[in-house]
């Protein structure tokens, strides 16, 4: 299939120094990034970098640029080293009438056999500000366990000292993005997404509207309701450094073994 819903739940549970749990209903696209032409023209409330009831605008991910974001995937992973010639899928979330704001999209990169080579985790925050961490998959095991330092400020209530480990399944009929954010006392934050598969359709597009009403403006609206009951909780701001001057880090082999030791 060239695009899949994921409708699902997203949960955190803030561990300290205060305990915060969320809890919301979203859904998310899955798409082939070299199908979006085709989606265009077969579906009738989706569109490519126009506005639609949902759309694909390609300058809000990776660098910004507006070109296509397939070639500057396969761009980013020639540089990397990584065979680039497979297929790229995207979970993130869409435009809705023209909104949307992503804290993560993954993109589960192919190699030209059909293997899953890598793996890009592409995150933004609140102010504006975009960082990518590229890691290689380098066995068929059906669970993908991955980390990475800390490079981009995203919470204003979280230090920059910390790591992430991702926990991801190999997507299907369902799928799963588990992130658990530690220092060096331990886990402070454990998030996930958690989705059943549904076709992309026109009937399908026009039911997530209407079941998930303005999801992509809650999504933004809960983050800062969340932050809102953090403050009220006795958290207090914390400064971060300024974004990575460069957007992607290659996540290599040589730092995670000498982390795993």
């Amino acid at each position: 299939m060239t695009a899949s819903f994921y409708k699902g739940r997203v949960t955190h549970r803030r561990l300290k120094p205060v305990d915060h749990r969320l809890d919301y209903r979203v859904f998310s696209l899955m798409v082939d990034l070299d199908a979006l032409d085709a989606l265009d023209e077969r579906l009738k409330f989706f569109s490519r970098n126009k506005f639609n009831l949902f759309s694909f605008h390609d300058r809000d991910y990776g660098d910004g640029a507006p070109r296509d974001l397939a070639h500057y995937i396969r761009g980013v992973l020639t540089k990397a080293g990584i065979d680039a010639d497979g297929r790229i899928d995207l979970l993130c979330y869409p435009r809705i009438l023209g909104y949307a704001f992503n804290p993560l999209s993954v993109y589960y990169c192919h190699n030209a056999g059909g293997d899953l080579a890598a793996i890009l985790y592409e995150v933004s925050n609140t102010f504006g500000d975009r960082h990518t961490y590229l890691i290689a998959v380098e066995d068929d095991a059906p669970i993908i366990r991955q980390e990475a330092q800390k490079l981009l400020h995203v919470s204003p209530f979280m230090g920059m000292d910390m790591r992430y480990h991702f926990r991801l399944n190999r997507p299907g009929e369902s799928l799963s993005v588990v992130i658990r954010e530690v220092d060096e006392a331990g886990p402070i934050l454990n998030a996930a997404f958690v989705g059943r598969r549904e076709p992309v359709t026109d009937q399908t597009l026009l039911r997530a509207f209407f079941a998930y009403p303005l999801m992509t403006v809650k999504i933004i609206m809960g983050i800062h309701w969340e932050a809102a009951k953090l403050f009220a909780k006795g958290m207090r701001l914390l400064k971060g450094d300024p974004a990575p001057e460069n957007p992607v880090t290659v996540v290599s082999r040589h730092a995670r073994s000498r982390r795993a030791a």
